[in-house]
């Protein structure tokens, strides 16, 4: 009897030592990097909900951006919606988390709506990060957000054009899509000057970053007869349409011109435009948050905090350079 306990103990005792030479033991955890997909899977994948690249020169410059980083080079496999809806970039999300990404990064249409989505995220394990705007959820829902300040851009464009000790403001407002973290933010120093009766709003409407639907607004006020002196449209996209109008109609602007003209987000085009002095003020947005993102993803760098915010300023006709339009410009 006690010679069978002893090949019995001899057989546990070895298939003991063959399971734990397998890793056979259920309950230790994953010892990988943190870098690899679930499962183990080495590939990350990423899914990406972003605004169209026809958007405007930016986004075609941030989708260029992100597809360039998130790429199978670099250990990514990537997926992408681009629309300008939010409801149906809601939808898509859902269904990136229903595929089952690592991650989700998301450039949202507009600032509301996103609290079901993100926390359907959180419950399924995805990390999501917010890049280019912020939107209204609990930031426990988000590891992190890589923006640019718009109310900042808003207040230093403002502020140039206060600086310009006009007369008299009378000012035709071009806003971008409605309930957009950047419409919000390059709005608000405006209306508050508005609200001040500093300056005087002739017109204020979206034309949805459309460059046509720009130029409708900007015929219709001239059409009307009133009169105005400034045209604050807050992408440059908006602003050329603008400035079209102005130029059928035989109005002068930019340096020494009758109207001020100010756009958003420094296409090279735009700069260049301004160096001419066409145009009198082009306020920063930077397009580039992919590598931060990325960086954070692969633990190469880690958030001092929740929002990680682009450095960006404001270039004046008078005084921009070929270095500046060469080093901050977007596009070709």
């Amino acid at each position: 009897m006690k010679r069978l306990k002893a090949l019995v103990l001899a057989g546990v005792l070895a298939v003991s030592l063959v399971l734990s030479a397998c890793g056979g033991n259920s309950g230790s955890g994953n010892s990988g990097s943190g870098n690899e997909g679930k499962g183990g899977n080495s590939t990350i994948k990423v899914g990406v909900v972003n605004n169209p690249p026809s958007e405007s020169g930016y986004r075609e410059a941030n989708v260029k951006d992100m597809e360039a980083v998130f790429s199978a080079a670099n250990g990514y496999e990537l997926k992408t919606f681009y629309n300008i809806k939010n409801d149906e970039q809601l939808q898509a999300a859902q269904g990136f988390i229903t595929e089952g990404v690592d991650y989700l990064l998301i450039s949202a249409a507009e600032t509301t709506g996103w609290d079901d989505v993100l926390k359907k995220a959180k419950e399924a394990g995805i990390k999501v990060y917010l890049f280019d705007r912020m939107i209204d959820v609990d930031e426990s829902l988000y590891e992190a957000a890589v923006v640019s300040d718009m109310a900042k851009e808003g207040e230093t464009a403002v502020q140039w054009l206060l600086d310009q000790n006009l007369s008299e403001y009378k000012v035709i407002h071009i806003q971008g899509a409605m309930g957009s973290d950047a419409q919000i933010g390059r709005t608000g120093a405006l209306d508050a000057q508005f609200a001040s009766g500093k300056m005087k709003k002739v017109v204020q409407q979206t034309a949805s970053w459309d460059e046509a639907e720009a130029k409708k607004i900007v015929e219709s006020v001239i059409n009307s007869g009133e009169d105005f002196n400034v045209i604050y449209a807050e992408n440059d996209g908006m602003a050329k349409g603008a400035v079209a109008a102005l130029d059928d109609a035989g109005i002068t602007h930019g340096v020494n011109g009758k109207v001020i003209v100010m756009g958003f987000d420094c296409n090279k085009w735009a700069l260049r435009e301004l160096k001419a002095g066409a145009w009198n003020y082009d306020g920063q947005c930077s397009p580039f948050q992919a590598q931060i993102i990325s960086d954070l993803i692969k633990g190469n760098k880690t958030a001092s905090s929740k929002k990680i915010i682009n450095e960006e300023k404001g270039f004046d006709a008078k005084t921009i350079t070929d270095d500046d339009i060469n080093t901050y410009g977007l596009g070709e």
